[in-house]
């Protein structure tokens, strides 16, 4: 029988009821709304957001006018600067992708980037110049290069056709941008920093990145105007999708060319910067800074974190010096933060180091996330929620990737069975709450027993000794693999043995987990910060 459906009749979409979803809308409401309100800060200069928009419709014309459009690829390779963030709504509204460049990547990556993405143009800073020209030089279709000539960095050299400001100069301030026809059109190009093998083009649309940076602003409780500093790199999975986020809420970019200690706790006081996002990395900096740097801070200020997981105690150090820390976990292919460990008012009342090792759990979904679940990764049965057995995280819903750009191969695998596969291995407890033990290529088997590295190292970092900390697979003839710790120390240490580190961990873990083997180094680190426990596995595992 065929049941009639009273509200299909005559309530179709159209113009009057129906927009494509876009963050591109956050920019113009901004500067409508807030025209006089400071949009982007970058040392001395100050912007409003009605000249910061009048500044991206003319970069979307300039492009327009070079024939950039719909499909074609823009590049940025700059630090966290107005034009960096600017490029996240001059580019797509000229209709192209916007592909922020990793800084920290040589120029046979950066070449394989540009030619993969089939870039057009590329903007550059100057201190990555040359990086820029090497890796140019190995491209067959050579882009256009536009310098920015940030007066606020000596060094570097101009090796574009003209500069940032010479191609606004050829744009009209009230070009009639376009929105999207369709928000699944794509916005960005984003590649992953991969270990092995070349990086993955990771795809992200309109309607996902519209939908994370509201997101992030009901998870992180942002509210009007936040002040927000920029040590997240711009080219992470868009900033994690905050340049969109500040607009929405109309709030206001601090830029931040290096992540230094001294630079991060002055914007902190001279702004008044109330949110910024860091890697575990950052705020162990933050917290080992000399207590002068410290000092003079009368404001609350949040922190977001994220990343390799982080160590409790990390976390209980910033919160100690008064920050607020929110854990969030994400990967490239989930516009970065797409679960969040929410708060709930009864952990107030525990102390300190159980409220630190209950914010070091990854977490729930964040708002706009549909699913998440800890399953089996052979027939994604949901694991129990008893915080023991380890499964794979899955995710789906909006705020997961269009998919990999031309790799429908890796694209497939990676939605196989209706959820996005992230490699990423974790326990669920009964709350509901995620934590992750370890990527799958981390976990240690030794004697038929699961060991986590995480967990290991999250006891190293309680070592008052211990600067970082990573904890890898070392073969063993009795184990088949024990965990073998490399450690750095901090600065003012003293003399500590491999003895002292491995009877530290004994006294506070299972015996059987702790290191049996400890090599006193600096860590190895990916371009993005993060530690190469591949790198330190061979170290591990060589015989010489």
């Amino acid at each position: 029988m065929n049941k009639h459906n009273l509200y299909a009749l005559g309530l179709e979409q159209n113009q009057a009821n129906y927009t494509p979803l876009t963050p591109l809308s956050f920019i113009t409401r901004a500067a409508d709304v807030y025209p006089n309100r400071t949009a982007v800060v970058h040392q001395s200069l100050r912007r409003t957001w009605a000249e910061t928009y009048r500044r991206c419709c003319q970069l979307a014309s300039a492009l327009h006018k070079r024939g950039i459009g719909k499909g074609d690829t823009v590049a940025v390779m700059a630090p966290n600067l107005p034009e960096t963030f600017e490029t996240h709504f001059a580019v797509p509204m000229a209709g192209a992708v916007l592909n922020a460049l990793n800084i920290r990547l040589d120029a046979e990556a950066i070449s394989f980037i540009l030619q993969h993405g089939e870039a057009k143009v590329v903007i550059v800073d100057r201190e990555f110049s040359e990086v820029i020209q090497r890796a140019v030089r190995m491209m067959a279709n050579k882009p256009l290069v536009i310098d920015i000539d940030d007066p606020f960095y000596e060094g570097g050299e101009l090796i574009g056709e003209k500069d940032y400001e010479a191609l606004l100069n050829e744009g009209d301030p009230d070009f009639v941008w376009q929105m999207p026809e369709d928000e699944w059109e794509a916005i960005t190009l984003n590649y992953t920093s991969g270990t092995t093998g070349d990086p993955k083009g990771v795809v992200y649309h309109h309607r996902g990145a519209y939908l994370n940076a509201m997101s992030n602003i009901v998870s992180w409780d942002m509210g009007h105007h936040p002040v927000y500093l920029w040590t997240l790199p711009m080219f992470h999975c868009n900033g994690w999708c905050f340049p969109w986020a500040i607009a929405a809420s109309s709030g206001v970019s601090v830029c931040l060319r290096h992540v230094r200690a001294d630079h991060i706790y002055d914007a902190i006081k001279q702004e008044k910067v109330n949110h910024f996002c860091g890697a575990p990395i950052v705020l162990n900096m933050l917290n080992n800074a000399p207590d002068e740097m410290k000092t003079g801070i009368q404001h609350e200020v949040k922190v977001m974190t994220a990343g390799a997981a982080p160590p409790a105690s990390v976390i209980e150090g910033m919160e100690q010096m008064g920050f607020r820390v929110t854990h969030v976990y994400g990967l490239t292919e989930t516009y970065g933060p797409s679960v969040v460990c929410a708060w709930h008012d009864e952990w107030d009342e525990k102390t300190a180091t159980e409220k630190a090792r209950l914010k070091s759990r990854q977490g729930v979904r964040a708002p706009m996330l549909e699913g998440l679940m800890v399953a089996n990764p052979e027939t994604l049965e949901p694991v129990p929620q008893d915080g023991e057995t380890i499964g794979e995280i899955f995710m789906r819903g909006n705020l997961v990737m269009k998919g990999y750009l031309k790799n429908p191969g890796t694209t497939d695998k990676s939605f196989a069975g209706g959820w996005f596969h992230s490699g990423d291995l974790a326990v669920w407890h009964a709350d509901g709450y995620v934590e992750i033990k370890d990527r799958s290529k981390d976990i240690i088997i030794s004697g038929g027993e699961n060991i986590s590295s995480i967990e290991v190292e999250d006891v190293l970092y309680r070592h008052p000794a211990v600067l970082e900390a990573a904890v890898v697979a070392m073969q063993d003839e009795k184990w088949g693999e024990v965990p073998c710790a490399f450690i750095a120390l901090k600065p003012n240490a003293g003399n500590v043995s491999e003895e002292t580190i491995i009877n530290f961990c004994r006294d506070n873990m299972a015996r059987f987990k702790a290191p049996k083997k400890v090599i006193f180094c600096d860590l190895p680190k990916t371009s993005t910060g993060k530690i190469q426990k591949f790198v330190l596995r061979d170290k591990a595992n060589s015989k010489g």
